[in-house]
């Protein structure tokens, strides 16, 4: 039989995947190069299927979602009109899979961290799988702005650096007006005459003329 189904296993789901070799790229046996359908499974919801463009789309929003989640910035991750997109809530995540049958509701999953996790663990495998020889298509991870990454640090850190210089340089000149700027002292009286008769002394010429 040349029909292959492979599995991934986490805690929280399960990930199955139908499928053919395809010969014509020299696939062997137990390889699946023509993908003819996937099933998941979570803990506690419904199962959901589809077709392949359903498994890619899946894929191009879960993981860059948990990327961005990872970095502590939340963000819906697929188009309104797409197949598949996911997005924070208050206890969670939201997934929803959007049927290309017309008439057909909307498919929606709440997960909390560890079902994403676990998620994003069975997406990995499948991708890395060596025995699924199909192209997927790559996912791409743009770096976030420096406007998003300032926005979820608390305002109480971004100004705790420029006040504590601040508040540094100001107490340092603050100090230094009351510390007393010392003055030369003149010399006194008998230090200019010791000063003289050493000077005195050391010519030799004055010394021979008095003589």
């Amino acid at each position: 039989m040349l029909k292959q189904s492979f599995r991934y296993d986490q805690t929280a789901a399960r990930l199955e995947i139908d499928g053919l070799p395809d010969f014509s790229a020299n696939h062997g046996t137990n390889a699946i190069g023509i993908l003819s359908s996937w099933r998941l499974t979570m803990i506690g919801g419904p199962e959901m299927e589809g077709q392949r463009d359903h498994l890619e789309a899946l894929m191009a929003a879960v993981i860059p979602y948990a990327r961005l989640q990872l970095s502590g910035v939340g963000k819906v991750q697929g188009n309104d009109n797409g197949p598949v997109r996911i997005l924070p809530t208050e206890q969670g995540h939201q997934l929803e899979l959007i049927s290309s049958r017309s008439g057909v509701p909307p498919l929606t999953l709440e997960l909390d961290d560890a079902d994403l996790a676990d998620l994003v663990r069975c997406l990995d495998a499948l991708r890395s799988d060596a025995r699924v020889c199909i192209n997927w298509p790559p996912i791409v991870h743009l770096p976030l702005p420096k406007r998003e990454l300032a926005e979820r640090t608390p305002l109480r850190q971004r100004l705790a650096a420029p006040i504590l210089g601040a508040g540094t340089f100001m107490v340092l000149g603050l100090a230094g007006l009351f510390v007393p700027i010392p003055t030369p002292e003149a010399p006194s009286q008998e230090d200019n005459q010791s000063d003289a008769q050493e000077t005195v002394i050391s010519n030799p010429s004055q010394a021979t003329g008095e003589r």
